[in-house]
C-alpha cells in the first residue's frame, strides 16, 4: 500500500459548509494536523475559501433545504453516493437532517462507513406537518445504516426512541454538545454603561423564537427605555422557518430591535452585550449559548431541550416558557433588575460551567477515538 493509499480519508456532510467550518473547527485541525485527507461537502458559501485554507478539500453538494422534492432529494443521494464509490473515505459524518438520511443511505449502497450526528430536531419534531411525518419515516429508514447515531442531548435521543426511530438502539450515542474553544472564548468582564443590551444570535427564524423576543422588547422598551434588543444572524435563509427582511425592516422601523446583519467574529458582539437571549422551541446543545458563557454572558433562554442542557436556571441565567412572550419578557425584566454583583456572579458561574462541560477538548478526543475504532487507523 502507498503512503497516499495509507491516508486516513474523513468527509464531513452538512446542508452548510458554514456549519462545520463555525462548529468543528477544533476536529477540522486535529485531523488536518495529523494528516488526514479531509473532504467537506456541502452547498457552496463564503467558508469554502477559509476550509481550503485550513487544508480541506470542499466538494459542492447540491441540497434545497427548504423543498420535500423527491427529484431533488435523489438528486443529493447520488451526488453522495458517486463521491463516495470515486473517493472510498474510510469513515463520514454526516450532519443534518438531508445529510444524515440521505448521506446514510448512500454510504450504505457505497459501503463506506458512517456516523450520523443529529444537531438538532428542528421542524421533524416541532410541527405536525405531514412533511415532518415523511421526515420521521424517512429516519426510520436511514438510521438503519450508520455505525453510529450521536446525539447532542438526552432529549432528543429519548425522542428517537419513544418514535421507534432508531433500528438498532445500541448505536446510539451522546455527545455533551459539540464543545466550544475556551481560548478563543475568552472570559470577558461586563459592560459598564447606562444602557443595556440584549442579544438573540444565530439565524433568523421563527423557530427560534425571534417572534417572541420582538414581542417581549415592545413590552419592556416603554418601561426600560435604555433597553436595547439586537438580532445578530443571516435572515432569509434556506430553511422552511425562515424570517424575511421584509419583516426585520418593519421591526427596525418600529425601533424596536436594531438589526445588526451578519458577523464572520461574533466575539466582539458578545463582549458588547450584557446578556445573550435564545427564546428558540428546540435546539441540539446550542453553540451561541455555550460560547455566551464562555464569554462569561448571563443568559435568558427557553426551558427546552438543548437550551436546559446549557442554562442552570437562576445560576448561569434565567429559562422562560417556550411560545410565551410574556414569560420571556418577565425573564428579561428580571435579568434587567438584577445587581451589578448577581450579573456578575452569573457570569463566573456560565464560564465554569462551560469548562466544565463544555470544552472542546473533549469533543476532539471523542471524535479522534471513534475514527481510530472503526477504521483501525491511529491518529
Amino acid at each position: 500500500m502507498t503512503k497516499q493509499e495509507s491516508r486516513l480519508r474523513i468527509a464531513l456532510v452538512c446542508n452548510m459548509a458554514w456549519a462545520i467550518y463555525t462548529y468543528r473547527r477544533g476536529v477540522l485541525r486535529m485531523l488536518t494536523a495529523r494528516g488526514a485527507d479531509v473532504t467537506i461537502i456541502a452547498p457552496r458559501d463564503r467558508t469554502f475559501e477559509p476550509l481550503i485554507e485550513m487544508g480541506c478539500r470542499c466538494i459542492e453538494l447540491p441540497v434545497a433545504s427548504k423543498g420535500t422534492d423527491p427529484r431533488e432529494d435523489l438528486k443529493t443521494l447520488l451526488a453522495l453516493y458517486r463521491e463516495y464509490r470515486v473517493t472510498r473515505p474510510h469513515i463520514v459524518f454526516h450532519y443534518t437532517i438531508k445529510a444524515n438520511i440521505y448521506g446514510s443511505i448512500a454510504a450504505m449502497l457505497a459501503r463506506v462507513p458512517s456516523i450520523a450526528v443529529t444537531t438538532g430536531l428542528g421542524y421533524t419534531f416541532i410541527q405536525k406537518s405531514r412533511a415532518a411525518q415523511i421526515a420521521k419515516r424517512l429516519y426510520r429508514f436511514a438510521f438503519r445504516f450508520p455505525r453510529e447515531v450521536w446525539f447532542l442531548n438526552k432529549d432528543d435521543h429519548h425522542a428517537f426512541v419513544h418514535e421507534n426511530l432508531l433500528a438498532h438502539k445500541d448505536r446510539a450515542r451522546r455527545l455533551h454538545g459539540e464543545g466550544v474553544d475556551l481560548d478563543d472564548f475568552p472570559f470577558t468582564p461586563l459592560p459598564e454603561r447606562e444602557d443595556f443590551v440584549f442579544i438573540l444570535i444565530g439565524r433568523l427564524l421563527w423557530d427560534k423564537g425571534v417572534a417572541e423576543f420582538v414581542d417581549a422588547a415592545r413590552s419592556l422598551k416603554a418601561r426600560y427605555p435604555y433597553a436595547r434588543f439586537q438580532l445578530l444572524g443571516p435572515v432569509g435563509v434556506d430553511n422552511p422557518s425562515a424570517i424575511s427582511r421584509t419583516d426585520v425592516q418593519n421591526w427596525e422601523h418600529e425601533n424596536v430591535i436594531e438589526y445588526l446583519g451578519e458577523a464572520n467574529d461574533v466575539r466582539p458582539l458578545i463582549a458588547a452585550a450584557d446578556c445573550v437571549v435564545l427564546p428558540s422551541y428546540r435546539e441540539g446543545v446550542p453553540r451561541t449559548l455555550m460560547e455566551a458563557a464562555a464569554m462569561g454572558r448571563p443568559i435568558v433562554a427557553t426551558d427546552v431541550p438543548g437550551c436546559c442542557e446549557v442554562v442552570e436556571h437562576d445560576v448561569t441565567g434565567f429559562l422562560c416558557e417556550v411560545k410565551n412572550a410574556a414569560s420571556l419578557a418577565s425573564q428579561l425584566e428580571r435579568m434587567l433588575t438584577l445587581s451589578g454583583d448577581a450579573r456578575a456572579a452569573m457570569a463566573r458561574h456560565g464560564r465554569e460551567k462551560v469548562a466544565r462541560e463544555f470544552d472542546e477538548k473533549n469533543v476532539v478526543e471523542r471524535y479522534k477515538g471513534t475514527i481510530q475504532a472503526i477504521t483501525g487507523i491511529s491518529l
